[in-house]
């Protein structure tokens, strides 16, 4: 199979987890299974076992949802490319946790480095999370700029950040509980539709991960990072991205500033993506693409029932 769309490979972030996942594909595919057997190696600890048997309260924690995701997508990444050596990106992007597959997949940073790095991630913002206790809350109804006019207003730079400018209509605020009930309660007073909670560890993208942000800073700076042909395009940005020194700037930040995920989906579409293929949990990115306006199509490969639908020849070739 050959296409002659332009492509670009997207990568689920923390949230998406859940026990079982990819679990098809190492039942299936020896590539995929050797690729959890190679984690479990590196780690030096039976991931794989959290990651397909849970408990969900254990494959939850941040230090086990990062690394169980980011082996997963590249399980199925990996299976993708052996099936169909054609398919080939022309630009990567991962929601969060997501930018480390997504950097993996475009030839920048070897599964090995990856591991250790989205380790150490994991375990530090774990560490952050219990430190200093914060939360996350989705606010539907408000764009972008109401968002940053609201948090300004409420005035609390310490406690309330935003978090993700996921698609239209969708931010994420993140911060203190003090922060978010007041982020919440202007947030509504502004017109927001509703304000959900979310069960998560802690407040990820704030202030509050500074500590996480500084300790995981010394290993991005030292990894090996490869040059490739295949745009990067970053979350802290929302645009692409070539140098190594602003990837690994951009990779720092990312622990502390907002996603900016629908600036960057639009860069993509301007660009002229016509398949964006989502690798991994969930189809959360998918949604996003719909929210956020995308015409082209957008394949999730989940399952391994999934795949067939790149062989769909009006899919995969331009009309």
């Amino acid at each position: 199979m050959s296409s002659s769309r332009k492509i670009a490979f997207l990568f689920p972030g923390q949230g998406a987890q859940y026990p079982g996942m990819a679990k098809d594909f190492f039942e299936h595919y020896p590539l995929a299974r050797q690729t959890f057997e190679e984690a479990d190696d590196v780690l030096k600890r039976k991931l794989s076992t959290i990651v397909f048997q849970g408990p969900d309260k254990v494959l939850t924690e941040t230090k086990n949802s990062q690394l169980g995701i980011y082996i997963a997508s590249v399980a199925i990444w990996r299976v993708v490319k052996q099936m169909y050596p054609n398919l080939v990106p022309q630009m990567c992007a991962g929601l969060s946790l997501g930018e480390y597959t997504a950097l993996t997949v475009s030839g920048r940073l070897s599964f090995e480095d990856g591991l250790h790095l989205v380790g150490h991630r994991g375990q530090y913002m774990n560490d952050a999370c219990e430190a200093v206790p914060g939360t996350m809350a989705v606010v539907l109804g408000l764009d972008a700029e109401a968002i940053e006019k609201m948090i300004e207003e409420v005035n609390l730079p310490n406690d309330l950040w935003a978090a993700n400018f996921n698609c239209p209509g969708q931010i994420v605020l993140s911060g203190t509980m003090r922060g978010i009930e007041a982020g919440s309660v202007a947030a509504k007073a502004k017109g927001a539709k509703r304000v959900i909670m979310l069960q998560v560890h802690g407040a990820f993208h704030s202030g509050l991960m500074r500590s996480a942000e500084e300790q995981l800073a010394p290993y991005i700076e030292s990894v090996p990072l490869h040059s490739s042909d295949c745009e990067i395009i970053m979350n802290v940005t929302g645009a692409p991205c070539h140098e190594m020194s602003e990837i690994r700037r951009n990779l720092i930040k990312q622990v502390t500033h907002s996603v900016r995920w629908e600036q960057g989906v639009r860069y993509m579409m301007g660009a002229g993506v016509d398949l964006f293929v989502e690798m991994g949990c969930g189809t959360t990115l998918a949604g996003f693409n719909k929210r956020i306006g995308v015409t082209a199509p957008t394949i999730s490969i989940e399952t391994i029932q999934d795949i067939a639908a790149l062989e769909d020849p009006k899919m995969m070739e331009k009309a």
